[in-house]
């Protein structure tokens, strides 16, 4: 399913390669859209995070009754915070987006916030397939789950190609409509499961305590990992027209193998870490991490230097019809090379955060979160300043490499805590 939504994620990008290029409408919705998807990661996947371990210990020790009252509640309770967040979003557009916008023209933003608010109902409607999701995948329901954030790509191709009339706007329209396809495939497996997904405020008790002490900590932690994207951004849009567009574009074929590897890891690393750590085997643990570690450098590297050497032709493959010219290959190839660099160091990073968030350390990942995004403004600003917006991809990837060597010194010094006893 993982590879399925993959594929429908990267034939929209073909599309839109093809329809819009490295012009300025791709360039506006996607400064349209940053701060509509930042706000469902900090605010949806951190409620997801917060929520659902307590879910499942009600579900488990006080039966379904109440683990219903407390769905419904965080339901409501949430979609409460989602829609001040969608409304905050829209009004205060005029003022942030001058500033993700810096360099475009008047008529540029514009456009942007006329796409802004057609795509910023996105925040309440990804949040809540979020949690619904992560419901049924509390119910070992996994199927359905992984295969809805297919529709919305496939949605926006069937827009894209149907209605050319409608150009950038076509896009935007499809994905609110994507989402709501969704949310309707996901209440009717919540229904075909026993489960109301009616919100109602009918609970509050130790345990939604229990999710809002969680809550807080999660969202500081989700802004910083996900400022980066939207710095970057906005960062790229202060340089020549098409760089926003370029720099998606370029890291579109390195997050493939990046999201497969995260998915691998987690289904087959996770586990058996965790269980090793629960029963103090520390040396069991270190050992795993070690050849982990060892298996991602050596199935990465040659990974990383077919990418870095064949580019350009990948690129022209890939992308490079109808709008998208010759001269935009050259650019994103580039781009593309340089985010390359960053493929072993986030796999082996990806291996040690879930070693020490099984070893319960989580603030050793907030601190890291807030080094990598201070060096990450830095890099940028310093390599931007020399090379373009490339320099921007090539800092992404200096910032996995220091936050790898950060990770690997405090798993090492965590570890020889454990083992001293």
């Amino acid at each position: 399913m993982t590879i399925l939504v993959n594929f429908a994620s990267i034939c929209k990008q073909l599309t839109l390669a093809w329809k819009f290029g490295r012009g300025d409408d791709i360039d506006a919705f996607l400064i349209a859209f940053i701060l509509p998807s930042f706000l469902v990661n900090v605010i949806g996947g951190s409620l997801n995070a917060a929520f659902i371990p307590t879910y499942i210990q009600v579900r488990q020790q006080e039966g379904v009754v109440s683990a219903q009252k407390l769905f419904s509640t965080v339901s409501a309770s949430s979609l409460i915070l989602l829609t001040l967040a969608n409304l905050l979003t829209v009004t205060t557009a005029p003022f942030y987006l001058k500033l993700l916008g810096s360099n475009f023209s008047p008529e540029k933003l514009h456009l942007t916030f006329q796409l802004l608010c057609i795509v910023s109902p996105l925040i309440i409607f990804s949040g809540i397939i979020t949690i619904w999701s992560a419901v049924l995948n509390s119910g070992e329901r996994f199927a359905l789950a992984a295969f809805t954030p297919a529709i919305t790509p496939i949605v926006s191709i069937v827009f894209l190609i149907a209605f050319p009339f409608l150009g950038i706007y076509g896009l935007a329209l499809s994905l609110p409509l994507g989402t709501v396809l969704e949310i309707i495939a996901l209440g009717k497996a919540l229904q075909k499961q026993g489960i109301s997904f009616i919100p109602q405020l009918r609970y509050w008790g130790v345990h939604l305590n229990q999710v809002a002490s969680q809550y807080i900590p999660m969202i500081a932690g989700a802004f910083l990992l996900s400022s980066t994207s939207l710095i970057d951004r906005a960062m790229a849009a202060m340089l020549e027209p098409g760089s926003v567009a370029a720099l998606d574009y370029g890291n579109r074929l390195i997050a493939l193998p990046l999201g497969l590897a995260t998915t691998a890891l987690s289904t087959a690393f996770v586990p058996y870490c965790s269980q090793m750590v629960a029963q103090g085997n520390w040396f069991g643990a270190i050992d795993t991490t070690k050849k982990y570690i060892f298996l991602s450098f050596a199935l990465s590297i040659p990974l990383t230097i077919l990418l870095v050497i064949f580019s350009v032709p990948l690129v022209e493959l890939v992308f490079q019809r109808g709008a998208f010219t010759a001269r935009d290959t050259r650019i994103v190839a580039q781009i593309q090379s340089c985010y390359a660099l960053q493929i072993p160091f986030y796999i082996s990073g990806i291996v040690l955060v879930r070693l020490i968030s099984s070893l319960k350390s989580n603030h050793i990942l907030m601190y890291g979160a807030l080094i990598s995004l201070v060096v990450n403004c830095l890099l940028n600003y310093i390599f931007a300043e020399v090379i373009g917006v490339k320099g921007i991809a090539l800092s992404t990837s200096c910032v996995y490499v220091i936050s790898f060597i950060y990770l690997l010194f405090y798993s090492v010094r965590t570890l020889k805590n454990y083992v001293a006893g």
